[in-house]
């Protein structure tokens, strides 16, 4: 009986495939399984055919339905593993298989592929003009060291050709990427001995065989990271019906050589923009951590409790049920933890009240002490300025400095603000509460001066953070080698926070990487959304500089968004249930389906109109579940940390997004006005790239002044 393996290319091609399609995958590989080797090859239902002037014999095509093949590696060495690698309609997919060729790494021994034609094709432009280049980028590196690293001829020549970094991301597609791991490695300067222990050993078995062997068993069997093998009915049945699963923790090679490298010499930064797989690379550096040592701890955490939750369901996944590995692993927020360290260490139980709240006693504060301030810019004063540096009395706040603050302070009116501040904290102390923030403030002082509770210290979604909360982290694990690793992306901050890392102890120079391309989004989709951002500069994450989207970009393609504007809310709302509909008549399953809004206000019509027209609905307030059916409808705060095939991103409406009443006035401070204008542009951005293949912009009466002119 022949026996099917997978490759993660299926995997990020399955997951988009529609309805009709994936059910001919199905009832295919189920009747390919369930036939005798023997009698494959004269099956009529199946149609394994051979592929016309392929580069590469052993491939094969089968039929999944009238217009969609298969695109299947065959054994021509007597064993009985076949290997799916693709599905694609028709001419597609004979275009594929003839271009590809797939072959054994001679360092790690892995199945590895590549686009063999467009690589001869390609070469020869950049050797004609690699004579007239100054330097090449590979010509430190002999041929004898980069053949040891598992470089083969063909990829040899076009390395040859190269002259620089952006160079090679133009074969990045083409090459095979173990090979391209190590090209990209040496490109960063890291030396052979440094390539073979990070790339070459981490990837290559501990029982590989001595010397490369061609047997696709045995080379399936040496990449099972990135290769499943199914053993039975059953296990493919399960496979085929959760694969979003399969892949969600893979990870790619410009991910790998971040989150697998032996050992840092201290924190660690990884950037990069939605979809370019940040958390993935987070959680498999917690998997490669917990592999080096029997009993070290590691705090991983993030912003907010759906994104804790998220984070907790992927490592499991990625861990395998691994009980004695999770336990090692604390999966948290920052708040919580801090919470927790004031609970256990003070036998105290904070109760930190929120946004509206503080707001509230701010204006209290004014009122009672006749201050000339707003309740805004005191609130913004305090978690900025106070809270942000730390500062505990009167002479502290009189030196401290000010910046990004655009209303000016004298010594007069900053004992005002300071009176005002001394009165917020006793209006808290009286009441017995406090803030989320210094709550944090607290458990940094209670950490500061014990042995550090963790190993390690991971940070997902690290742009969002406070300060204070920055302090808890340092505080919660020892300086050192791998002791904090950082992912973030600056242009999805979508709360107000102000941090410069290094001035916290955590300095990343020399340690810091920038993932470019997107896995999850196609390229149009992208587009799109980047231009929102265009017109703004956007602080890097570590407060020094600027970040930029140049290079920011998705090997994936697909249809352009739709931006669409409509007289009144009433009638948006019916065009969302029409295009929603449609999307469902498509193939879509209603929870590969996302709607967003700014408010929840919004959101109450939308929800109504759905299940008036019988659509079934979910509406997202914490951790999202793919095992419910329904719609996904969230707030655009709501949306951060989740994905859809679809979204609809509703009444994107001047006065809307961005709100009018969170932009403080120009007249009143002119630099918090642009970090609240910038802040609602950074929200809009992570709702329009929560879409993997369609996303549909809408709005009633005026659109809002950050959609492209082209809208």
């Amino acid at each position: 009986m022949p026996r099917l393996a997978f490759t993660q290319g299926f995997w990020d091609g399955y997951e988009t495939l529609e309805k009709p399609v994936r059910a001919g995958v199905r009832k295919a590989m189920v009747k390919f399984q369930a036939m005798s080797a023997a009698g494959l090859n004269a099956d009529k239902g199946l149609h394994l055919e051979s592929v016309a002037n392929a580069r590469d014999p052993r491939m094969r095509t089968i039929r999944i339905t009238d217009f969609w093949r298969g695109v299947v590696l065959a054994p021509d060495d007597g064993s009985d593993v076949f290997l799916l690698v693709n599905v694609l309609p028709h001419d597609d997919a004979y275009t594929w298989a003839a271009k590809r060729l797939y072959s054994a790494n001679t360092a790690t021994r892995a199945l590895e592929v590549r686009d063999a034609v467009a690589l001869d094709e390609l070469t020869p432009l950049y050797e004609t003009a690699a004579r007239e280049a100054p330097r090449l980028l590979f010509a430190g590196v002999s041929d004898g060291t980069l053949r040891e690293l598992g470089i083969d001829d063909q990829v040899l020549r076009a390395a040859r050709s190269l002259a620089d970094k952006a160079q090679l991301d133009a074969f990045s597609t083409l090459l095979p990427e173990d090979q391209l791991e190590v090209l990209q490695y040496l490109a960063e300067g890291f030396g052979p001995e440094e390539v073979y222990r990070d790339v070459v050993a981490v990837r290559r078995p501990v029982d590989a065989p001595a010397e490369p062997v061609e047997d696709l068993a045995t080379v399936i069997a040496n990449t099972s990271a990135r290769i499943r093998l199914v053993t039975g009915p059953q296990e493919l049945e399960a496979i085929l019906e959760k694969p979003f699963e399969a892949w969600r923790v893979f990870l790619h090679p410009s991910q790998r050589r971040v989150a697998y490298r032996t050992s840092y010499g201290g924190p660690v930064q990884v950037t990069g923009g939605p979809g370019t797989g940040k958390t993935v690379a987070a959680l498999h550096r917690v998997k490669h951590l917990l592999g080096r040592s029997a009993d070290g701890r590691i705090l991983l955490t993030t912003y907010t409790n759906a994104l804790a939750a998220g984070l907790r369901e992927m490592l499991g996944l990625l861990l395998d049920g691994d009980e004695e590995s999770l336990a090692r692993v604390d999966v948290t927020t920052v708040d919580a933890y801090a919470n927790g360290v004031v609970r256990a260490k003070s036998k105290a139980t904070p109760k930190p009240i929120g946004d509206r709240e503080q707001w509230q006693l701010w204006e209290k504060v004014i009122k009672q002490l006749a201050l000339p301030f707003t309740a805004r810019f005191l609130a913004q004063e305090y978690r900025h300025v106070v809270l942000g540096q730390n500062l505990r009395d009167l002479d502290a706040y009189l030196g401290a400095s000010r910046r990004g603050r655009g209303t000016g302070l004298g010594p007069t009116r900053r004992r005002q603000v300071w009176s005002g501040v001394e009165r917020f904290e006793e209006f808290l102390r009286d009441r017995g509460e406090t803030t989320h923030l210094r709550v944090c403030m607290r458990a940094a002082e209670l950490l500061t001066g014990e042995p550090a509770p963790y190993t390690h210290v991971i940070v997902d979604e690290a742009q969002d953070l406070h300060p204070a909360q920055w302090r808890v982290l340092r505080a919660a694990v020892s300086p050192g080698a791998d002791d904090l690793f950082v992912t973030g992306d600056p242009h999805q901050r979508i709360y107000d926070s102000r941090v410069s890392l290094g001035s916290l102890g955590i300095t990343t120079a020399g340690r810091s990487f920038r993932l470019r391309i997107n896995y999850r989004s196609t390229e149009e989709i992208l587009a799109w959304s980047a231009r929102l951002l265009a017109p703004v500069t956007v602080d890097t994450l570590e407060g020094e500089g600027t970040d930029s989207l140049t290079g920011y970009r998705s090997l994936l393609h697909g249809r352009r968004p739709q931006a669409q504007g409509y007289s009144s809310r009433a009638e948006e709302a019916e065009g969302l249930v029409e295009r929603v509909r449609e999307l469902l008549a498509g193939g879509l399953a209603p929870n590969e389906i996302g709607v967003c809004a700014r408010f929840n206000l919004s959101l109450d019509t939308v929800e109504e109109k759905l299940k008036a027209a019988g659509i079934p609905v979910l509406r997202v307030k914490g951790q999202d579940t793919q095992r419910v059916d329904g719609v996904r409808v969230a707030t655009m705060h709501a949306m951060k940390g989740l994905e859809f095939r679809a979204v609809s991103v509703l009444g994107v409406n001047e006065g809307t997004v961005p709100f009018t009443r969170e932009i403080t006035p120009r007249e009143a401070d002119p630099l918090q006005h642009d970090s609240d204008l910038l802040r609602e542009r950074c929200l809009l951005f992570v709702a329009c790239t929560r879409a993997r293949e369609a996303l549909s912009v809408t709005w009633s009466s005026a659109p809002s002044p950050f959609l492209p002119p082209a809208a």
